[in-house]
Protein backbone atom coordinates (compact mmCIF):
# COMPACT_ATOMS: atom_id res chain seq x y z
CA UNK A 1 0.00 0.00 0.00
CA UNK A 2 2.79 2.39 1.06
CA UNK A 3 4.66 1.20 -2.35
CA UNK A 4 1.76 2.53 -4.48
CA UNK A 5 1.40 5.91 -2.69
CA UNK A 6 5.10 6.20 -3.47
CA UNK A 7 5.09 5.46 -6.78
CA UNK A 8 1.49 7.66 -7.34
CA UNK A 9 3.73 10.28 -5.63
CA UNK A 10 6.85 9.87 -8.03
CA UNK A 11 4.88 9.72 -11.23
CA UNK A 12 5.93 12.57 -13.58
CA UNK A 13 2.47 13.69 -13.84
CA UNK A 14 1.79 14.28 -9.62
CA UNK A 15 5.24 16.68 -9.65
CA UNK A 16 3.89 18.48 -13.00
CA UNK A 17 0.99 19.10 -11.38
CA UNK A 18 2.48 20.71 -8.10
CA UNK A 19 4.82 22.88 -10.04
CA UNK A 20 1.77 23.79 -12.18
CA UNK A 21 0.13 25.06 -8.52
CA UNK A 22 3.04 26.53 -7.37
CA UNK A 23 3.87 28.98 -9.70
CA UNK A 24 0.24 29.74 -10.15
CA UNK A 25 -0.03 30.17 -6.57
CA UNK A 26 2.99 33.35 -7.47
CA UNK A 27 2.13 34.48 -10.54
CA UNK A 28 -1.24 34.84 -9.08
CA UNK A 29 0.47 37.28 -6.25
CA UNK A 30 2.15 39.59 -9.33
CA UNK A 31 -1.33 39.38 -11.42
CA UNK A 32 -2.84 40.81 -7.86
CA UNK A 33 -0.03 43.57 -7.46
CA UNK A 34 -0.10 44.33 -11.76
CA UNK A 35 -3.90 44.57 -10.82
CA UNK A 36 -3.80 46.83 -7.71
CA UNK A 37 -1.27 49.28 -9.15
CA UNK A 38 -1.54 49.65 -12.72
CA UNK A 39 -5.18 48.27 -14.02
CA UNK A 40 -7.41 50.10 -10.96
CA UNK A 41 -5.89 53.34 -11.55
CA UNK A 42 -6.76 52.70 -15.07
CA UNK A 43 -9.88 51.83 -14.64
CA UNK A 44 -10.32 54.82 -11.99
CA UNK A 45 -9.29 57.03 -14.76
CA UNK A 46 -11.38 56.46 -17.04
CA UNK A 47 -14.13 55.03 -15.61
CA UNK A 48 -14.10 57.60 -12.30
CA UNK A 49 -14.11 54.37 -10.08
CA UNK A 50 -10.96 52.39 -8.81
CA UNK A 51 -12.71 49.15 -9.31
CA UNK A 52 -13.68 47.28 -12.28
CA UNK A 53 -16.18 45.76 -9.81
CA UNK A 54 -17.70 49.05 -9.15
CA UNK A 55 -17.18 50.47 -12.75
CA UNK A 56 -19.84 48.25 -14.14
CA UNK A 57 -22.87 47.60 -12.25
CA UNK A 58 -26.08 48.02 -12.68
CA UNK A 59 -29.91 47.17 -10.99
CA UNK A 60 -32.83 45.38 -11.64
CA UNK A 61 -35.47 45.53 -9.19
CA UNK A 62 -33.44 45.40 -6.40
CA UNK A 63 -30.42 43.15 -7.55
CA UNK A 64 -27.27 44.93 -8.64
CA UNK A 65 -25.35 42.86 -11.52
CA UNK A 66 -21.59 44.08 -11.64
CA UNK A 67 -20.58 42.73 -15.13
CA UNK A 68 -16.93 44.87 -13.89
CA UNK A 69 -16.87 42.16 -11.65
CA UNK A 70 -17.18 39.08 -14.31
CA UNK A 71 -14.40 41.47 -16.23
CA UNK A 72 -11.71 41.61 -13.48
CA UNK A 73 -12.06 38.09 -12.88
CA UNK A 74 -11.73 37.30 -16.28
CA UNK A 75 -8.66 39.79 -16.87
CA UNK A 76 -7.26 38.25 -13.89
CA UNK A 77 -7.17 34.72 -15.55
CA UNK A 78 -5.94 35.44 -18.78
CA UNK A 79 -2.87 37.51 -17.26
CA UNK A 80 -2.07 34.26 -15.20
CA UNK A 81 -2.52 32.13 -18.25
CA UNK A 82 -0.10 34.28 -20.67
CA UNK A 83 2.33 34.56 -17.28
CA UNK A 84 2.61 30.80 -17.09
CA UNK A 85 2.57 30.33 -20.74
CA UNK A 86 5.31 32.71 -21.71
CA UNK A 87 7.18 32.66 -18.52
CA UNK A 88 7.13 28.09 -18.05
CA UNK A 89 5.76 26.80 -21.08
CA UNK A 90 7.24 28.04 -23.83
CA UNK A 91 10.96 27.54 -22.19
CA UNK A 92 10.54 24.29 -21.65
CA UNK A 93 9.00 23.60 -24.86
CA UNK A 94 12.00 24.80 -26.13
CA UNK A 95 14.54 23.03 -23.75
CA UNK A 96 12.33 19.57 -24.91
CA UNK A 97 13.25 20.66 -28.68
CA UNK A 98 16.77 21.03 -27.76
CA UNK A 99 17.13 17.87 -26.37
CA UNK A 100 15.19 15.94 -28.61
CA UNK A 101 17.36 17.82 -31.42
CA UNK A 102 20.62 16.01 -29.72
CA UNK A 103 18.80 12.67 -29.42
CA UNK A 104 20.02 9.94 -32.01
CA UNK A 105 16.94 9.56 -34.30
CA UNK A 106 15.46 5.78 -34.15
CA UNK A 107 16.86 3.23 -36.76
CA UNK A 108 14.75 2.61 -39.67
CA UNK A 109 13.40 -0.96 -40.58
CA UNK A 110 15.44 -3.19 -41.99
CA UNK A 111 14.52 -4.04 -45.76
CA UNK A 112 12.43 -7.14 -45.90
CA UNK A 113 15.41 -8.58 -48.34
CA UNK A 114 17.79 -8.05 -45.18
CA UNK A 115 14.82 -9.53 -43.17
CA UNK A 116 15.32 -12.33 -45.56
CA UNK A 117 19.15 -12.33 -45.34
CA UNK A 118 19.40 -12.41 -41.26
CA UNK A 119 16.19 -15.52 -41.29
CA UNK A 120 18.57 -17.40 -43.52
CA UNK A 121 21.61 -16.76 -41.54
CA UNK A 122 20.19 -17.98 -38.50
CA UNK A 123 18.87 -21.22 -39.68
CA UNK A 124 22.20 -21.74 -41.48
CA UNK A 125 23.72 -20.95 -37.73
CA UNK A 126 20.91 -23.16 -35.92
CA UNK A 127 22.13 -26.31 -38.21
CA UNK A 128 25.52 -26.09 -37.63
CA UNK A 129 24.54 -26.17 -33.53
CA UNK A 130 22.87 -29.40 -34.64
Amino acid sequence: MITGFKDFILRGNVVDLAVAVVIGAAFAAVVTALVDGFLNPLIAALFGSPDLSQAMTFTVNGAQFSIGLILGAIINFLLVAAAIYFVVVVPMNHLAARRKAGAEPEPEAPAEDVLLLQEIRDLLAERRTL
